[in-house]
């Protein structure tokens, strides 16, 4: 499993992004697909963010992004996206993806747990640094 996930960035409080998870070598047709984030220097772990199963686009937020985030895909890229609207400081970290096969009966909450718990393969992450 290769990921790599781009599209972080400075923005302002109350601003938008868009964070980019690109697979290759596989297709994440039938994956669970989770967004983390982390925040270096801190000793906090990997906070799951979203999660989605793409088969049937059953998706999870955490409580601090619920409202305000949507995780979709795009199946001929290969890419899942999170959309993060009214940015937060506390929305700064790293943001990671993870992704699995796990088939239909694992619920995109459970998946996250997973994941976290399981992945080998985390790419660099993308920063998200949010300005007051």
């Amino acid at each position: 499993v290769h990921l790599v996930e781009s599209g972080g960035g400075l923005v302002e409080a109350g601003g938008s992004l868009t964070l980019s998870c690109a697979a290759s070598g596989f297709s994440f047709d039938d994956y669970s697909v989770a967004w983390y984030r982390q925040v270096p220097g801190t000793g906090t772990e990997r906070e799951g963010v979203s999660c989605i199963n793409v088969s049937d686009g059953d998706a999870w937020y955490s409580a601090s992004v619920t409202g305000r985030a949507i995780i979709s895909t795009n199946n001929a890229k290969n890419t899942v996206y999170l959309q993060i609207d009214s940015l937060k400081p506390e929305d700064t970290g790293v943001y990671y993806c993870a992704a699995k096969y796990y088939g239909p009966a694992m619920t995109p909450d459970q998946a996250i747990i997973n994941l976290k718990a399981h992945f080998d393969s985390w790419g660099q992450g993308t920063q998200v640094t949010v300005s007051t």
